[in-house]
């Protein structure tokens, strides 16, 4: 594994749990202490609730209340509810108390991060991969994962095409510390609409990193303006800079005593062509890179990697039928594509000063607020409308499993997230008459009402669902029947399959 961030972090944790030996790499020093990122949507929650992350990441989140995810920084709010799930505004937790978390699973699963290290040459076979590392020493491995972020030296390595559109826009973010405020300035984070402001030649979003009752000062901003439009990327962003932003959009009084770190964007749009090269993977900014806006680069990033997970391990225990692994690109790379339309189409609508956009903004607003159109958009930009195609026309097949509420056998009430936090298959069993599947966790249960409800989303009739490692249902059926569809030219037993 190249790269420490929550994709690298988030992949080796799901293959050292499915008992797979991980090397990780990452060529800084130390964790970075950025909150960049800044959050999770309601789908990533979900994941990381699926691995028992979600209470350690809740306890580490900044507290507000549930404002509503956003498109487009229009000013109506995306209701999640809908979509069924126990975290609808996700979770604002800085990046950096990602990795935290994420690193330390990993170290309870005996795996650790080797910092300050960067790969320099890269050899693959039929066989595995050999990296050559900065030091002068080497690491082999059956198959490599490029986790190492928007300019990846193993996307390099490998000469793999980056197509895309360059950056048409320029702006910074950074974590500062203020020491004075004007009135203009948040004290605590709500809807994105209500944080994005301008003056003068800028456009600002800025927003405390704390919660009620915490005020410590730190404060996340994100600007641009003309000035920042002229500078390279690879200009350091200074105090100086920041506070003349501040200043023209929240006036004289508002004064930054500290900045703690700041880098450059743009709104570059790239994908590549293939996740896959033969024995090296790519994940996460690696394998696509597009606008910050809608939050969306995270939170795609831990998806690509438990959705990989799974399938490699099987692949490197040798347990995966022909073509299990590359059904990672089959599955990831059209939710990518989407992802990247998706922020580009947000980038036509949101300048400020361009009568056009302005009228568009106008019109959109208004149908963000019909309930339909809400609906929609609140599971394009949640993650939560996701659905694989698994050569099925079953409802619920390829969806992500509702996190039911369920009663056991035995009396004992538990959730679906709960089940699957060893990383293996589900097979649950409604009707408590099917035969076990070798390499399948059966469960027999019943759903008990919840917030969310008690229907499973399946067909009527259904009794047994079997849900993937990571969530999504990938067959349903009834009595002892067990065979799922594998390709258009295949059926493949469950226990082969999973």
């Amino acid at each position: 594994m190249v790269g420490a961030g929550p994709t690298g972090l988030m992949l080796a944790a799901e293959l050292a749990l499915a008992g797979v030996a991980v090397r990780v790499v990452e060529r800084q020093a130390e964790p970075s202490g950025q909150s960049r990122g800044g959050g999770v949507n309601a789908r990533t929650a979900e994941v990381f609730a699926m691995r028992g992350l979600m209470a350690d990441m809740a306890a580490r989140s900044i507290r507000r209340e549930v404002v509503g995810a956003h498109f487009a920084g229009l000013p109506v709010g995306l209701d999640v509810r809908p979509w069924r799930t126990r975290y609808p505004g996700g979770a604002l937790i800085p990046q950096d108390r990602i990795e935290s978390v994420l690193e330390n699973r990993l170290a309870e699963l005996g795996v650790t991060v080797r910092r300050a290290t960067s790969v320099v040459e890269m050899d693959t076979s039929d066989d595995g991969v050999t990296v050559t590392l900065d030091d002068g020493s080497s690491i082999q491995g059956q198959y490599l994962v490029a986790c190492d972020g928007a300019h990846s030296t193993i996307r390099s390595l490998t000469g793999a095409e980056f197509p895309g559109r360059p950056g048409t826009m320029k702006a910074v973010t950074a974590d500062i510390e203020l020491t004075a405020r004007s009135v203009t300035v948040p004290t605590t984070v709500e809807h994105i609409s209500r944080l994005v402001k301008a003056g003068g030649d800028y456009w600002m979003m800025l927003h405390p990193l704390y919660g009620p009752g915490e005020e410590n000062g730190l404060y996340r901003v994100v600007f641009g303006g003309p000035e920042q439009q002229t500078l390279p990327r690879s200009t350091p962003v200074t105090a100086e800079e920041v506070s003349r932003a501040l200043v023209a959009v929240h006036g004289p009084d508002t004064r930054i005593g500290r900045l703690r770190w700041g880098t450059r964007f743009t709104d570059a749009t790239r994908q590549l062509a293939r996740y896959r090269h033969g024995r090296v993977l790519f994940a996460g900014d690696a394998a696509h890179i597009h606008s910050p806006l809608g939050g969306q680069g995270l939170n795609l990033g831990v998806q690509d990697a438990m959705n990989l997970g799974w399938k490699l391990a099987a692949h490197v225990h040798g347990t995966a039928p022909e073509g299990l692994l590359d059904t990672y690109h089959d599955e990831r790379h059209p939710v990518a594509a989407r992802v990247l339309t998706v922020t580009q189409a947000q980038r036509a609508v949101m300048p400020p000063r361009d009568p056009d956009a302005v009228a568009l903004r106008e019109i959109l607003t208004e149908m963000v607020r019909l309930p339909d159109t809400n609906r929609y958009l609140a599971g394009l930009m949640s993650g939560l409308d996701i659905r694989y195609p698994l050569g099925s026309g079953e409802p619920l097949v390829g969806e992500r499993m509702p996190d039911l509420s369920l009663r056991l056998a035995d009396g004992t009430v538990t959730q679906v997230s709960a089940l699957l936090r060893p990383g293996r298959a589900v097979l649950l069993d409604l009707a408590a008459e099917g035969p076990d599947v070798s390499g399948v966790d059966r469960v027999v249960a019943e759903p008990v009402p919840s917030d969310i409800g008690v229907e499973t989303g399946a067909a009527p009739g259904v009794e047994r669902i079997l849900i993937r490692p990571d969530g999504y249902v990938s067959w349903v059926g009834s009595g002892d029947s067990m065979v799922v569809p594998w390709a258009e030219t295949s059926r493949l037993p469950a226990n082969t399959w999973v």
